[in-house]
């Protein structure tokens, strides 16, 4: 069992999908420091200098200044400025992967399915034959050029 383990865990995949998910766990960072630091500040200050991570509503009986105090007191609340750097950290991140598998399916290869035809219908004998044939190995008749 030991041996099965090592085996699943030293396949390719296994070691592939642990380099992705660690290199993804420090892209978020980057991201999340991007939102945070360059481009929340100035939405907030065309919202009039607030800072977008502060914004939440009160849902509970008493009246705080900052998110930071409402929490403290234990009000209920809806941090919906909190949301919206989440919900931007993940439009930048899922159109980075777009760009990066969109990049990626370029460089490969064209699949099979897309490339030229390997053999062509003799008109003659309805047989198929290599596109390059001159002459049907069938009914030995004359092909034009492909």
């Amino acid at each position: 069992m030991l041996q099965d383990f090592k085996a699943f865990i030293l396949r390719g995949n296994v070691v592939d999908l642990a380099v992705g998910v660690i290199v993804g766990g420090a892209f978020g960072k980057i991201v999340s420091s991007l939102v945070a630091d360059i481009v929340m500040p100035p939405i907030g200050l065309l919202l009039g200098g607030v800072d977008v991570s502060n914004l939440f509503i009160n849902l509970s009986k008493g009246s705080y200044e900052t998110l930071a105090a409402a929490q403290k007191a234990g009000a209920a609340t809806l941090n919906y400025g909190s949301f919206l750097k989440a919900v931007l950290d993940f439009l930048i991140i899922a159109a980075v992967i777009f760009l990066a598998i969109r990049g990626l399916a370029r460089l490969q290869k064209p699949s099979a399915t897309t490339s030229a035809p390997a053999t062509r219908e003799c008109p003659r004998c309805l047989s198929s034959v290599p596109v390059k044939a001159t002459r049907c190995a069938h009914c030995t008749s004359d092909l034009s050029p492909a």
